[in-house]
């Protein structure tokens, strides 16, 4: 009776938290592993892209499997809210929206076989020729609809620039759990003609999507400059530091990893149990807000290298009773609320648990509280709010001009609290 509870409360929420997730960045396929989007030459970067400059995405992921399928890509053309724009494909591509996958490599001395696959765009098959949203969507040669998975990236004018402002002294708290921010937009290259009506500034913290805000108009312009401050949507819950763990060592059990064992065919890497650190002070600790890195200790080319083992996650935390869940977020879950990334309570050792198959490297992570109904997770509950936390904030800028079809991405910033 308690796992059909359990099912429903998760069929539940999974509906309500992704009605409007079907552009979000996925894996359909369960031998699909270690998908990573990134700006190519910086992994530390957003995905944003640059027009006309020798920028490029560049999307890696791995394959279980002995031997290479065929793969092949399309994109897709999104506005401001992911949606898909409905531009025909001559109108935001120079070439055919289709591209072959043909940069692989097979996985060596692994216990794991998987084949290696990884590519650039734009390239000479493919390359957009406007700014915007982008939904990259990979599927097999000889299966076109079946999808096993999506990404998103941006391409940005950068005719916007952007200047935006961390402070710890909100207007609902001063020093406490939260973190606001103040953005300044500076349209005189833009093109904008109605700056308090033709903007939409989309604001997100450490790459999660459930929390991006979205605000529509400027408290106040002057001259060609748009200012939003002091506004509900500019507060954000603080958070705490992710926690770190590291499977770079299949013999020796790295940061955050209590023990490893073999059992055939995997290794498993037990980590420490967590626990609620809502009700304790403070500790700094650098992070990567949420990323991961494939690595191998040892390793010449640890993206073929690197061996795959279960990881097993367990947090100590009295069972939630009321409908409420808890989630794993960071990009090794592509910051998804699905059955991967969910918590599930195991009433035999009083812990939250979840195992998954993982390739060796270090990884960032947090826990999420997600209340009954709720589309969004909170930091409040399990990790705490403190003031303190280093959190990086995206800030995405986009402009429709009147008989436009599709919405311009003028402008985009990165700021870490570290440097206010």
């Amino acid at each position: 009776m308690m796992l059909r509870v359990l099912f429903v409360a998760l069929s539940c929420c999974m509906a309500l938290l992704c009605a409007a997730a079907d552009t979000m960045t996925g894996v359909f396929d369960e031998r699909i592993k270690s998908l990573q989007v990134s700006v190519d030459g910086d992994a530390f970067a957003p995905d944003v892209i640059v027009l006309g400059t020798p920028d490029r995405i560049r999307v890696e992921f791995d394959h279980l499997a002995e031997d290479r399928e065929y793969f092949r890509y399309s994109l897709q053309h999104c506005d401001a809210r992911w949606q898909p724009s409905g531009l025909v494909d001559s109108e935001f591509l120079d070439g055919f929206n289709e591209g072959r996958i043909e940069d692989y490599d097979y996985s060596r001395a692994t216990t794991v076989h998987y084949v290696h696959y990884s590519f650039t765009i734009p390239n000479e098959e493919v390359a957009p020729t406007i700014s915007g949203n982008y939904l990259l969507t990979v599927y097999k040669e000889d299966d076109p609809e079946s999808p096993v998975l999506q990404c998103r990236f941006m391409v940005s004018e950068q005719t916007a620039p952007v200047q935006a402002f961390v402070t710890s002294r909100t207007d609902v708290d001063y020093n406490a759990a939260h973190q606001q921010l103040e953005i300044c937009v500076d349209t005189e290259r833009a093109g904008v003609e109605d700056i308090y009506n033709d903007l939409r500034v989309v604001v997100g913290q450490n790459g999660r999507l459930d929390s991006e805000r979205a605000l529509v108009h400027p408290l106040r312009t002057s001259g060609r400059k748009a200012y939003f401050e002091h506004v509900p949507e500019l507060i954000f819950e603080a958070g705490n530091e992710y926690r770190r763990f590291e499977t770079v060592s299949e013999y020796y059990p790295g940061l955050g990893v209590e023990s490893i064992d073999f059992q055939d065919p995997y290794r498993h890497f037990y980590l420490y149990v967590d626990e609620q650190r809502s009700e304790r002070s403070y500790v700094y600790d650098q992070t990567q807000h949420g990323r991961f890195f494939v690595r191998r200790q040892g390793a010449s080319d640890s993206e073929v290298e690197a061996d795959y083992g279960v990881v097993h996650f367990a947090l100590d935390m009295p069972q939630l009773t009321d409908g409420s869940m808890i989630f794993l977020d960071g990009d090794f879950v592509n910051r998804r609320f699905d059955p991967e990334s969910a918590m599930r309570y195991n009433p035999v050792s009083g812990r939250y648990e979840r195992t998954m198959l993982l390739k060796q490297g270090a990884y960032n992570y947090q826990y999420l509280f997600v209340p009954p109904g709720a589309m969004r997770g909170y930091t409040a509950n399990i990790e705490g709010d403190s003031y303190q936390t280093s959190n990086e904030y995206l800030v995405k800028v986009y402009h429709r001009p009147r008989g436009h079809r599709y919405d311009h991405l003028v402008g985009v910033t990165l700021i870490t609290t570290d440097n206010q």
